[in-house]
């Protein structure tokens, strides 16, 4: 009897939120899984093997730092495909913008490097975001689309990474033979894996911890993170998706004031007091004069996020959960591995 070869998959920044859920995804259906991590030996990696464990799945963690070359020609070698996940995401503003910039673009060349010189490597499918996409636009009521890009004079350094290391993903391709795929999830929430504090539901993490008096009117295009793991996937296994990028989001967004709104119904019998009051643009510009983190989120206060994700639809055949599964998925998952205590940060 032939035996049977797995299509093997390299995750670059495995122990992310995301990541995880991209491991969990492709090992649940029959893929091989090669992850990349800063460091084997303190990576924070037991819920990966477990979910190995549990689905019989093959899991081999090796070692990959985007700001070296180290490693990435051994972590791609043999490999099928690349889901080129890992890129900083500052906690905060930045005191230098090449501090995120900077590993973000040469780690992106060095995973495509390494892609392109394995000689197995068919498709690389590269995980940007919305950020990419919509800010520093003058109209705010037109609807992006993938054809759209953000400004980058008029951007954060977080948005400005993730434009310079598609762009650079894109020029990189242009002349090989290598595949690429981008796909841009908006802000990602629901299920932990673990008890992780580092992720994208951070802003669900302060409405139930009761960090925020009120609720700022900012807008969000919010996505399951279990949908964006379909995505990749889909990504990698339509031939037509060569090429393209795609957005990844429910619609429509939601303010920050629905995603309390959904919060307080779905806790508010069990004593935590969610915020949903709205927070006045002047007592933001108050606080801005002493917080950079707030004066960022400022430039955001009442600016709507519009984008459609009808391409994705279209050509993946993805199927987003409602927005509103997703917040409740996000917030059952935060108090169920107390990652939220109440009066904490």
């Amino acid at each position: 009897m032939a035996e049977t070869v797995t299509t093997k998959v390299l995750v670059t920044g495995a122990t992310g939120f995301i990541a995880g859920h991209c491991i969990m995804d492709l090992l649940e259906h029959g893929y091989a899984v090669r992850g990349t991590v800063r460091d084997p030996a303190t990576a924070d990696v037991a819920h990966l093997r477990a979910i190995a464990k549990r689905t019989g799945g093959s899991l081999e963690l090796v070692q990959a730092s985007l700001d070296d070359d180290a490693g990435w020609a051994e972590a791609a070698k043999g490999c099928d495909h690349v889901w080129h996940l890992a890129s900083p995401v500052p906690a905060r503003v930045p005191r230098n913008e090449n501090d995120v910039i900077g590993p973000a673009v040469d780690g992106t060349r060095r995973v495509l490097r390494a892609a392109w010189e394995s000689g197995t490597v068919q498709r690389v499918v590269m995980t940007s975001s919305t950020d990419a996409i919509v800010h520093g636009h003058p109209e705010r009521d037109r609807v992006r689309t993938e054809a759209d890009w953000s400004d980058v004079t008029h951007a954060a350094p977080y948005p400005r990474s993730k434009v310079f290391a598609e762009r650079a993903a894109w020029e990189y391709v242009a002349d090989r033979d290598l595949e690429l795929v981008a796909v841009h999830p908006g802000l990602v929430l629901g299920p932990l894996l673990h008890a992780e504090q580092k992720t994208s539901m951070e802003i669900v993490r302060l409405l139930l911890a009761g960090k925020l008096p009120a609720v700022p009117r900012l807008s969000f295009a919010v996505v399951d993170v279990r949908d964006v793991a379909t995505a990749h996937r889909l990504a990698m296994q339509t031939p037509a998706a060569a090429g393209n990028r795609y957005i990844l989001a429910t619609e429509p967004s939601l303010w920050m004031g629905e995603i309390a709104e959904i919060l307080a119904a779905e806790v508010g019998g069990r004593g935590i007091r969610v915020p949903t009051r709205t927070l006045p643009y002047w007592l933001m510009w108050l606080n801005a004069r002493v917080d950079p983190a707030i004066r960022l989120a400022l430039t955001y206060y009442d600016v709507p996020v519009l984008v459609t994700a009808h391409k994705a639809k279209q050509e993946l055949g993805w199927k987003p959960r409602p927005a509103d599964d997703t917040v409740r998925a996000a917030a059952e998952s935060l108090l169920a591995y107390a990652v939220v205590h109440r009066g904490r940060a």
